[in-house]
């Protein structure tokens, strides 16, 4: 007597995978992640090599406000010149916190949609040759170059100093200098920003895969003692971060690139900083 079973039909031949026919706008999230990475990576990079612009220290002599952009924090004098180039302060500083984005769980599953379309989407077919040709060779991240991705959790660290700096810049853009050139407490447009970007960048940060495994990872028992009774809250706390560490990714990626925009703009004097107080 033939038994009959809710087991799944058997799988299509290799390189004669179905495409799923999707009615929802899969495509989306992986274009808007194309559209505003390429365009960030277009401004870091005219930003980087500019080595202009970058803070408002003129401007405090005024009476303004000490805005630095975060591409060029902390301030390094490098004094570096190849002939007439001289080597920009953001080159240095620019690969730590990039090298943290770019090995990002959450970046890589968009990067690999985006621009290797490996695949562009959950239950998508990757596209022909390239279908056939990864196959052949895949190793995932296992192998040399993609396993290079796997430092995340040392460059997490790197990111984490950086997140500090910037704090440390967020409340310097609440220090305004008067006419006597003495200081005092406002607010202007930049403090506003700066004060956002940091936020975002702290979340984004903090709700990281490496720094909940940090938190509560490698316990065997979170009861047995006070130690990791605390560890188990903070891990609770993190992984509620942790559930919208895509969200944070792209509004953290705004943030940061608005932040130097801002200063850009201030600083080169085709903006006038607004002060609330």
């Amino acid at each position: 007597m033939a038994v009959q079973t809710n087991a799944p039909a058997p799988a299509a031949a290799e390189g004669k995978a179905p495409v799923v026919a999707r009615t929802d706008n899969w495509w989306s999230g992986t274009l808007f992640f194309f559209v505003l990475f390429s365009a960030f990576g277009a401004w870091a990079t005219f930003r980087a090599f500019q080595n202009g612009f970058y803070d408002t220290a003129g401007q405090s002599q005024f009476g303004g406000a000490q805005y630095l952009s975060p591409f060029y924090s902390p301030t390094i004098q490098l004094g570096i010149h190849l002939g007439k180039f001289a080597i920009s302060p953001a080159l240095i500083i620019l690969p730590f916190p990039l090298s943290f984005r770019l090995s990002c769980y959450y970046y890589r599953k968009m990067l690999y949609r985006a621009y290797l379309a490996d695949p562009l989407g959950c239950a998508v077919t990757e596209p022909e040759p390239l279908n056939s040709m990864r196959r052949k060779k895949y190793t995932g991240e296992r192998a040399f170059p993609l396993i290079i991705q796997n430092f995340h959790r040392y460059a997490f660290f790197a990111a984490a100093i950086f997140i500090l700096l910037l704090w440390v810049d967020t409340f310097k853009s609440f220090i305004f200098k008067d006419a006597n050139g003495g200081n005092h407490f406002g607010m202007g447009l930049g403090t506003l920003v700066f004060l956002v970007n940091i936020c975002l960048l702290s979340a984004y940060t903090f709700s990281c895969h490496s720094w909940r495994h940090f938190v509560g990872g490698g316990a065997d028992c979170y009861s047995c003692s006070a130690m990791n009774r605390t560890r188990y809250g903070l891990w609770q706390k993190v992984s509620f971060l942790n559930e919208r560490h895509g969200q944070w990714a792209m509004a953290s990626l705004i943030s940061v690139a608005t932040s130097d925009v801002v200063v850009y703009l201030i600083a080169s004097g085709k903006l006038h900083d607004i002060r609330f107080f």
